[in-house]
């Protein structure tokens, strides 16, 4: 399960994600969809930690993500497809 509380994501003065709560449980699916600059790609990188969460946690299976080893174990769950590689 992820857990996802309070999530805040500011670029400088730029606020991107304000204050995301999601829970996602085993075996579920979740799209998330939205126009372009909507803080999509942002989410999804905070939860792979490709980008550091300016506030708010982030747990997966009752483990809470810091950025630390625990990172490399979510990882191993959590698939993310670029739209475009570059």
């Amino acid at each position: 399960m992820i857990q996802i509380k309070g999530l805040k994501k500011n670029f400088g003065s730029l606020e991107v994600l304000k204050g995301i709560d999601l829970d996602v449980q085993e075996k579920e699916v979740v799209v998330i969809i939205g126009p372009s600059g909507s803080g999509k790609s942002t989410l999804l990188r905070c939860i792979n930690y490709l980008e550091v969460p300016t506030g708010g946690s982030i747990t997966f299976d009752n483990i809470p993500l810091n950025g630390d080893a625990n990172i490399n174990e979510v990882r191993k769950e959590v698939g993310m497809v670029f739209q475009r590689f570059n």
